[in-house]
């Protein structure tokens, strides 16, 4: 089970990796171009927060031969880059190229269960269900990711499902307990996550009983 990030800004990431929930960043063409840096220092920066850092880079490239080369550029960006290829039919021809070269990859923008079961056969290390994009249309996001899980653990195999496109802190935790291996999001939901009324009110109250108690420690 673990939190990603979808950011490029430095100063975002920093924050949220100092709170220790933090095991990965999700980039995309997008976002990349929101920080307004070239991509090879944008994702050295990001590894420069935190090493152990995954970072999710994304191929743009129209066909498999090229992406495949892209793979291999961005790979060498950071330690632990996973390539981002299209659910398509050069997506899926790259990712198992780059699955048998050693480079860890992700397909991104699946929607269907069958995609899933298509880019695991390919030797996606990862999938990614845009879940928020699914419930927007009311096609049920989290009812995908379930049946991905199901049949993913019928079959034993070991592609683990990136949860991406999420909305609400409440996605965040069903698709948890819907067995997702990770689930990536905007910062400001991680920080919505983090935060819960009573909590405030107990520290508040704890705070003050504390001036109470005599003595220091």
């Amino acid at each position: 089970m673990e939190i990603y990030l979808d950011t490029a800004h430095v100063a975002d990431i920093a924050k949220a990796v100092k709170t220790g929930c933090i095991s990965g960043v999700t980039t995309n063409p997008t976002i990349v171009s929101r920080e307004g840096t070239p991509l090879r220092q944008c994702i050295t920066a990001i590894a420069a927060v935190d090493p152990a850092l995954t970072i999710l880079v994304e191929a743009v490239s129209p066909t498999a031969k090229e992406l495949i080369d892209e793979a291999h550029r961005l790979a060498e960006l950071a330690a632990h880059v996973v390539v981002k290829l299209p659910m398509t039919p050069h997506g899926l021809a790259a990712a198992r190229s780059l699955s048998r070269a050693g480079i860890r990859t992700t397909v991104t923008l699946v929607f269907g269960l069958t995609q899933a079961i298509a880019a695991s056969c390919a030797g996606a290390e990862y999938i990614a269900p845009f879940v928020g994009r699914l419930d927007d249309m009311n096609m049920g996001g989290l009812a995908l990711v379930r049946s991905i899980k199901e049949t993913f653990r019928a079959q034993a195999v070991g592609t683990k499902i990136i949860a991406a496109s999420i909305r609400s802190c409440q996605a965040v935790a069903d698709l948890f307990t819907a067995g997702c291996d990770v689930v990536t999001m905007p910062a400001a939901i991680f920080w919505k996550m983090l935060e819960h009324p009573l909590t405030e009110a107990g520290l508040l109250q704890f705070e003050k009983d504390w001036k109470t108690v005599p003595g220091t420690l």
